[in-house]
């Protein structure tokens, strides 16, 4: 009997099925630092202990995408490892900040399951959850990922397609609770603008490019101790159909987040994901350029000290994005990677 983990392919899922991942993880202030030296994201919050201890924080919370990344990496064993691409995420919450020395773990279950025509691979759909060691949700999020089958000729499941809501309610957010953000430092942020200068349509150009290097995204990879061999494996992947490792998607995600800062300082917080599509492959070596549009604003019920902006982000690899740059009529335009559709919170005056 084997005592290795080949992964599981498309065959060996099934609707309702339970997962419960590996390896709990608790995160530390080297987390912070790394994560920090990898993507040089610079919100004030998660940057400064005396900026969050101003708003009622206890310490400065850990960035949300970090969280989000560790809670994924733990599924990627059990739903991913023999994935071709992962295709979307939908419904994703972010319920409570997460602070050094709290320890992450989840856990997902089967909700859709679509083998495609080709018969080689089927569309697994599955809700992660998310949680600290005192079994309060952190994060739930719904995706879907392509996995190879182990035998083509197995019998196709009954097909299951999840209907997933287009976006997640403005008042389905969850704001932070014991804290106020007030009269926050915008000195500290860096930016003057806050949630009632934006306007819904408008588009900003977050200038700024950042290059990808082999190393980094190999190592923000193992932070999050995602196995997924297309990141990190040449050996086989110099084999396989681009002869060399593919960019974790997360990895764009949190480049072009820390590149929004750019325009969005003071969007300290992320609130939710309500879509995400990675349109084109990313590799070492490609510089990744962003741009964002405000597709809504919402007021939160009971604040008047943080609103929502419901943001568009591309990213894009080698195309600076003054032209803004994106979907067209069919497709998208060339040197798009990422179109995420999410909400963030912002100081109000």
């Amino acid at each position: 009997m084997t005592k290795t983990n080949a992964g599981n392919f498309f065959e060996d899922f099934q609707i309702g099925q339970v997962l419960r991942h590996a390896t709990p993880r608790t995160v530390t202030e080297g987390d912070r630092a790394l994560y920090q030296a990898l993507f040089g994201s610079r919100f004030s919050l998660q940057s400064s202990d005396e900026v969050a201890r101003k708003a009622g924080y206890k310490q400065s919370p850990m960035d949300d995408l970090l969280a989000f990344h560790v809670i994924f990496g733990k599924t990627v064993p059990d739903v991913s490892l023999n994935a071709v691409a992962n295709l979307g995420y939908a419904e994703c919450r972010f319920h409570r900040p997460v602070f050094p020395g709290d320890t992450l773990s989840t856990v997902s279950e089967v909700i859709g399951l679509k083998e495609n025509s080709d018969g080689a691979t089927g569309v697994v759909y599955v809700r992660s959850t998310g949680r600290n060691q005192r079994d309060e949700i952190v994060i739930d999020y719904v995706r879907w990922v392509m996995v190879r089958k182990r035998d083509k000729a197995s019998p196709a499941p009954e097909t299951k397609v999840p209907a997933l809501a287009s976006a997640v309610e403005a008042s389905s957010l969850f704001a932070p609770q014991g804290v106020s953000f007030k009269g926050f430092d915008v000195e500290a942020s860096g930016s003057p603008h806050l949630w009632d200068d934006y306007e819904v349509g408008e588009k900003i150009d977050h200038v700024d490019g950042v290059t990808i290097e082999e190393a980094e995204h190999m190592m923000a990879t193992r932070l999050y101790q995602n196995t997924a061999k297309v990141h990190f494996n040449q050996f086989t992947e110099g084999q396989g159909r681009f002869g060399r490792r593919l960019i974790y998607g997360g990895h764009v995600i949190s480049l072009a987040r820390a590149l929004s800062f750019n325009g969005l300082g003071n969007a300290v917080l992320v609130a939710a994901i309500n879509g995400g599509r990675h349109v084109a492959p990313c590799f070492a070596g490609n510089t990744v350029f962003a741009w964002s549009e405000v597709l809504a604003k919402a007021p939160l019920e009971g604040r008047d000290d943080i609103g929502a902006l419901r943001l568009r982000t591309i990213a894009t690899k080698d195309l600076p994005c003054g032209a803004f740059p994106g979907p067209l009529e069919k497709g998208y335009a060339e040197g798009v990677i990422l179109d995420l559709d999410y909400w963030v919170l912002i100081s109000r005056r």
